[in-house]
């Protein structure tokens, strides 16, 4: 320890909590990352502990905590993860005597080469190694808030750090370096919560952000190649706030327009306003949508006469309920210009008093979504202000796209990716966008990511098995960041396209409930000059690792039980980004929803360095016999047999689960082959070739010409389940 004369206080800028946890018995205090200023820290938080520190022979300490520890009355002990024999014995010794002499044990991770706000700022072995020996293990998660923080933020608005010490890991405890990083995870969630800029309401973040990079960003509409800076549509979106207010008195707007310069003003005059945009899924079926519009309560809807003419299957509502954008903005001329004008001369504080934007939004609602229906009817999902801006900021952590970054805004703004990533994030951030009414059109979408050398690209794997087919290499060399969700990525895809494109494919994942990213893969970070390991960013396989503040834990899905994050089993999440329950649906609400962890109803792992696996999803299991089995496995064996290719933008063959008398569920093939008894009886006996379980290959097919699936290229359960129901014979 450093002498009285060198005594250390906490700073007055830090936050820490969860030390009163701690025992008086000597500790194993692990942090994720460690400064020299961290040390002081925790001396002055914890000041009555004798520390000895372990330090690992095999990484590079930082320059500055070396120093620090050469310091008089440091006591240090060098140890590796690979130690054994004599060495190990040394360091048991060394340990043991320190726990009788009532000295705790201060791991000090070393230097390494990581993305900002990473988890952990190096390797699991070290802790890993230390987990093993009979010590309490304490988690403690060192936050930097200036490394979360966005565009429109001020350095001098965050504190230099959190402490965030987490549940202490017991020495009787199995599987602890598991129950550790669960700990590590949600100390993380806790100190990312402490975030002041969650109380914000979006619509001020929204004007700040357009306010700031009004002449230096813009929106290019790739349908008809027009421009319109963010300054222009800054003025656009508060005249239209202003018609709105005297237009309805009703708390929501509805909104049906494809992604373009019209849905970006219209989703921000709506906001502005101080309304709720609803984003209407104009692929559903007309009962699904009027089930929204009931749900929602809407008297009003924005969109334009062009998009009217295209799509007459929607359940238009009566002219005298409806905006048309382009009859109406003409009209708002002079009150667009007094708004640009005042945006000119106002900080952004007192533009939006004058336009009644108010400062803070909190957990009240700021967006209303609608469930894809892939399981079932579409359930309203309320967003809150509290929700969008947590994502904003934790997806932020993991894009560094610079001063030159260019987003494709091609997602249907229904879809909660396309809202928050192509809608909020970029005007918050400051990134040019580039929009286009459809993801499906990908000849035409690599002429424009060639054209605007376009950096972030956000897709399905179905979308992504067009760019395979139509797109020419040279025409995506600009992207760097090719993130799909949605659905699983097959592996054959992911390599398929890096072959093509020489770039990774990064798997993310997320739920509307969750606003909705939840997890991404990265590419991993350049190894340095001076040999620092590299904390890895990217697995295949996985859907990546946690975004900053989103916590996880993992529930056997018959029994309940908290399982370790190792091992496979329900999937749950609690986040400032989770959101609080569905729309006027107490019973649904509660059946998803325990103590603020939202179920996700996917089963799945999570691995030593945090990255999620995702098994499959609840609802594509049946219990046949008692044993879970998992539609996809079954899937991807029958391509194998049947030659369906996962390369293919049509899908060939779907499995699902329907009741059945004697074992609880049949599972049943839905095809676009023709599968007689006697094709069904070979089908069975090359599976079982491929040591597929007997009990999990379906006995019967439902033919098809095509298999249900949803715009978004997720496989229409609710539509197969029928399908089966209706055309096997019981």
């Amino acid at each position: 320890m450093p002498s009285e004369e060198n005594e250390n206080t906490i700073p007055p800028n830090v936050i820490h909590f969860g030390h009163d946890a701690i025992p008086d018995e000597p500790v194993i205090l692990a942090p994720n990352r460690l400064a020299a200023a961290d040390i002081s820290a925790v001396f002055a938080i914890l000041p009555d502990r004798k520390w000895l520190f372990l330090v690992d022979d095999d990484r590079n300490l930082d320059a500055e905590v070396e120093d620090f520890l050469k310091q008089p009355g440091m006591e240090t002990v060098n140890f590796s993860p690979s130690m054994s024999g004599n060495a190990l014995d040394v360091f048991v010794d060394r340990i043991e005597q320190a726990k009788n002499e009532g000295t705790s044990l201060f791991f000090a991770p070393a230097r390494a080469s990581a993305h900002r706000a990473s988890l952990m700022r190096g390797k699991p072995g070290p802790v890993k190694f230390l987990s093993q020996f009979n010590f309490p293990l304490v988690p403690l998660y060192i936050e930097r808030p200036h490394e979360l923080a966005l565009a429109i933020e001020k350095p001098e608005g965050h504190c230099e750090a959190i402490y965030a010490f987490g549940e202490i890991v017991e020495e009787s405890e199995d599987e602890r370096f598991p129950h550790f990083l669960q700990n590590l995870i949600k100390g993380r969630e806790e100190a990312f919560n402490r975030e002041p800029l969650l109380e914000s309401n979006l619509a001020y973040l929204l004007l700040r952000g357009l306010l700031k990079h009004g002449s230096t960003k813009k929106v290019i509409d790739g349908f008809d190649g027009s421009e319109l800076p963010f300054g222009r549509i800054l003025a656009a979106s508060l005249a239209l706030a202003s018609y709105l207010k005297k237009e309805t008195n009703r708390e929501r707007v509805g909104i049906a327009l494809p992604p373009g310069k019209g849905a970006l003003i219209a989703n921000l005059g709506v906001m502005f306003a101080g309304k709720v945009p609803v984003n209407l899924n104009f692929t559903a079926s007309a009962d699904a949508i009027k089930s929204s519009m009931k749900q929602a309560e809407l008297d009003r809807y924005i969109t334009a006469d062009k998009f009217i003419s295209k799509t007459p299957r929607f359940p238009w509502p009566p002219l005298n309920e409806t905006i048309l954008l382009e009859r109406l903005i003409p009209k708002l001329k002079k009150s667009a210009v007094y708004w640009g004008l005042m945006s000119k001369v106002l900080p952004a504080p007192a533009l939006a008093f004058a336009a009644g934007i108010k400062r803070k939004g909190g957990d009240r609602e700021a967006v209303l979504l609608f469930t894809s229906g892939s399981s079932g009817d579409p359930k309203g999902v309320p967003l809150t202000h509290r929700n969008l801006i947590a994502n904003v900021k934790q997806f932020g952590t993991r894009l560094d796209l610079g001063d030159n970054g260019s987003i494709l805004g091609c997602l249907p703004l229904f879809h909660s990716l396309g809202c928050t990533v192509t809608l909020w994030f970029p005007v918050i951030e400051g990134v040019d966008l580039i929009t286009y009414p459809s993801p499906l059109e990908v000849g035409t979408l690599a002429e424009l990511i060639e054209k605007y050398k376009i950096m972030l690209l956000l897709a399905t794997p179905t979308f992504l098995r067009g760019y395979l087919r139509k797109a020419k290499p040279e025409q995506l060399a600009s992207i760097t960041l090719p993130i799909v969700g949605a659905e699983k990525l097959p592996k054959s895809v992911a390599e398929s396209f890096k072959d093509r494109f020489g770039i990774d494919v990064l798997e993310g994942y997320g739920l509307t409930e969750t606003s909705p990213v939840t997890n991404v893969n990265l590419h991993d970070p350049e190894p340095a000059e001076n040999g620092d390991e590299v904390v890895p960013s990217y697995r295949l396989g996985s859907v990546g690792q946690l975004l900053p503040g989103v916590a996880v834990r993992i529930t056997d899905p018959a029994s309940g039980d908290l399982l370790p994050l190792d091992q496979t089993g329900m999937i749950w999440f609690k986040a400032a980004n989770v959101f609080t329950g569905y729309l006027k649906m107490p019973r649904k609400t509660e059946e998803v929803m325990n103590e603020g962890w939202f179920c996700t109803g996917d089963i799945g792992r999570v691995d030593d360095d945090g990255f999620l696996f995702i098994e499959g999803r609840l609802s594509r299991f049946s219990k046949i016999g008692g044993e879970m089995v998992p539609h996809e496995k079954v899937e991807q064996s029958i391509n194998k047999v049947l030659g369906g290719d996962e390369d293919e933008s049509v899908r060939k063959f779907a499995v699902v689960g329907i009741p059945d008398e004697q074992k609880g569920e049949a599972l049943v093939l839905i095809t676009t082959q023709p599968m007689n008894d006697q094709a069904m009886i070979e089908l069975r006996y090359s599976l079982l070739e491929l040591d597929l379980p007997a009990l999990w290959i379906p006995r019967k097919a439902a033919l098809v010409d095509e298999v249900p699936v949803l715009a978004s290229g997720k496989l229409d359960i609710q539509a197969c389940v029928e399908v089966a129901r209706s055309r096997v014979k019981k």
